[in-house]
């Protein structure tokens, strides 16, 4: 099959599975168009035409949205998403769609992103219900449940929906997003959604331009999502000779620390994947030279990620005011917790912020 062919079923099954877009993500343009608010590109859409995502379209005059199927469903450590403040050692249900708003040359998940995009992309799917997702979290005990793999922006209805099912089941609910957000989304969002994971792919607007989108949008959604109470944790994947200068980490930590000191940053290993084999991976030292530079700039709970058991204490979560280890962890794998079901305190008295018991 021609790989016009090929994107062109998936188009067409991909329509059938989907809804009216939220009237809160969208607005009228003038002459017939309609604006999208799902995303930070405020895709304007006349009749028969796809957003950048691929995946929002206009139907006979009506913003369509995907709803009613996962690309994906598995069980992880809430430590995979990344979230280390929020229940550590707990399972998360991640679920995820089809589409994205950015076209990152090194994207890991790819098969599932960059689908109506790439016809390389062979990600299948699965038509389910919100109840669905949350009985199947139940039945495994998972307290959490995440809209991951795929960009869960640009199907931030479906999230929404699922989400609310969660939230009436008594579970914790969360986006892993690249934070290309509007303040509209993120209203709409809010009453159904505790966790927010923000992949800051760097600090230069050159840097994202490149994978599709902008700095400032990202920055202020940052600030947006720690200001409306949403738990934000950021990770910042270290690509060798794209963003890893020491300048462009100084900037981004002192970024981060002006919203809050104790936002917690994870600084993550590459691995060449997807269209970016040019390069080798991140290694240890590049890790823990991004997280002194985190330290120094102020920031309470930086951590290294990919490289388990190799960063010297890095994936552990320490007292800042006494320097007790709090919460210690192999890669994904807990092997000490001092925090959850103790209300968050270390011994000597400091409250750590995050979510450590389970609602």
């Amino acid at each position: 099959m021609a790989p016009t062919d090929a994107l062109s079923r998936a188009e067409a099954r991909l329509d059938a599975l989907t809804a009216p877009a939220a009237p809160a993500l969208t607005a009228p343009a003038g002459g017939g168009a309609l604006r999208c608010l799902a995303c930070g590109h405020r895709c304007l859409l006349r009749e028969g035409r796809r957003g950048i995502c691929r995946v929002r379209s206009v139907k006979d005059g009506v913003l369509r949205a995907p709803r009613g199927y996962a690309g994906g469903v598995a069980l992880d450590p809430v430590e995979k998403k990344p979230f280390f403040h929020v229940l550590p050692g707990s399972l998360a249900l991640s679920f995820g769609m089809l589409g994205c708003d950015f076209h990152c040359g090194y994207c890991q998940n790819w098969i599932s992103s960059q689908a109506l995009r790439d016809p390389a992309s062979t990600a299948g799917l699965r038509e389910v219900s919100a109840a669905d997702l949350v009985g199947a979290a139940l039945r495994a005990g998972a307290p959490i449940l995440v809209s991951t793999y795929n960009e869960p922006l640009v199907t931030a209805e479906w999230g929404a929906e699922v989400f609310g099912e969660a939230k009436r089941a008594g579970l914790l609910t969360g986006f892993v997003s690249n934070g290309n957000a509007t303040p509209e989304v993120l209203d709409f969002l809010r009453p159904v959604t505790d966790l927010y994971k923000v992949d800051l792919k760097g600090f230069r607007e050159g840097t994202y331009r490149s994978l599709g989108g902008r700095l400032s949008t990202v920055t202020e959604a940052i600030g947006r999502l720690a200001a409306a109470g949403f738990w934000v944790e950021v990770v910042t994947l270290l690509v060798p000779g794209l963003n890893d200068g020491d300048g462009e980490v100084r900037d981004l930590c002192r970024f981060l620390a002006s919203v809050s000191p104790d936002l917690p940053w994870h600084a993550t290993a590459f691995h060449p994947d997807y269209r970016m084999t040019d390069r080798g991976a991140t290694t240890v030292r590049m890790l823990e030279r991004a997280a002194g530079i985190g330290r120094e700039a102020g920031l309470r709970f930086v951590y290294c990620g990919n490289r388990p058991g190799r960063v010297a204490g890095g994936e552990d979560t320490r007292c800042p005011s006494c320097s007790r280890t709090l919460v210690r962890r192999t890669g994904f794998r807990v092997e000490e917790d001092l925090l959850g079901g103790g209300g968050g305190r270390c011994p000597c008295g400091t409250a750590i912020p995050g979510i450590w018991d389970r609602p």
